[in-house]
């Protein structure tokens, strides 16, 4: 048994039984996160993805179900498991994941079918395909087909092939993104760097570099920002991104700007970490926010 807790998280020994003190469950996943935003926020949301028939797909159905998101488009695996992981948390937040993907990664053109939804859409929220372009590229094609405009969040399957994911992003309306993340695709040494290289190649690009905060570059505008509250005590960093690039195209779909979707991601990031679990501090309100200090200046600057 490890006297530091922190120790067990370095090295596990092999035959090791190490204590833990709670546990809870939840759900998680970039899609379900970003509809639970978007609905706690009062917009529709359709939830398309692929589980499976399984105690962990029941708990993703009934969350969507407590949640008023649409989830009559969900296909299910008769082959894989509902994806799931264990979350090793660490005081201070950091965690480590161990993740069986299962059904989330084992898609086919049909799990993404736009044709087979009647209901008008004005944004579509995407999240990892696991590297699947071909779907990926049959998507956004039905996206922009519609006129609906495109988030993106890339996962390691897209970012791991850069040659194929650039090209896609002439359709991306907004690329969300980490530092780490963004550094796999386009050269630069700071945040800021970074996300100039990716707006090179779509329209709206946020860049995220945990406690130093956010980097957002339009067409006109420049903005950088801190954290929403320094001293906010970090309980569970689960779901941090996710809630700050749901809450920023909320804002940004709103037609609020950037410095007001900046404070929305920031805001909806902070009450994130402050509870265990990825979804249980998404924010149900935006009104009274706090104002940030924000910088802004000419995109060209």
């Amino acid at each position: 048994m490890c006297e530091n807790p922190e120790e067990c998280f370095f090295s596990i020994p092999l035959g090791d039984k190490v204590n833990v003190n709670r546990i809870d469950f939840s759900t998680g996943g970039g899609a379900t996160n970003a509809a639970t935003t978007f609905v706690r926020a009062g917009e529709n949301a359709i939830f398309l993805g692929q589980i499976a028939h399984d105690p962990a797909g029941a708990a993703v159905t009934r969350m969507l179900d407590e949640e008023g998101i649409d989830a009559t488009h969900t296909k299910y695996s008769s082959r894989y498991h509902t994806g799931y992981s264990v979350l090793l948390l660490a005081p201070g937040g950091e965690r480590t994941i161990l993740t069986y993907r299962g059904a989330s990664t084992h898609f086919h053109p049909e799990n993404f079918d736009l044709n087979s939804i009647e209901a008008s859409f004005d944004w579509v929220y995407v999240s990892s395909l696991n590297g699947h372009f071909d779907i990926l590229s049959r998507l956004f094609d039905q996206i922009k087909a519609r006129g609906g405009k495109i988030a993106f969040n890339p996962g390691q399957g897209e970012l791991a092939q850069p040659n194929k994911l650039k090209p896609l992003l002439a359709d991306v309306d907004i690329l969300l993104a980490n530092k780490e993340e963004l550094a796999k695709c386009f050269t630069g040494s700071s945040l800021e760097e970074l996300v100039r290289r990716a707006r090179s190649y779509c329209s709206v690009v946020v860049g995220t570099d945990g406690a130093n905060g956010a980097i957002a570059i339009d067409k006109t505008s420049f903005a950088s920002s801190g954290l929403y509250n320094s001293s906010s005590r970090v309980i569970d960093r689960t779901g941090a991104g996710d809630s700050f690039g749901s809450a920023f195209v909320l804002a940004y779909a709103r037609g609020l700007g950037i410095k007001k979707a900046l404070i929305y991601g920031a805001a909806n990031s902070d009450a994130v970490v402050q509870k265990v679990g990825a979804k249980a501090g998404i924010l149900r309100d935006y009104n009274g926010l706090k104002d940030m200090q924000i910088t802004i200046r000419p995109a060209n600057y």
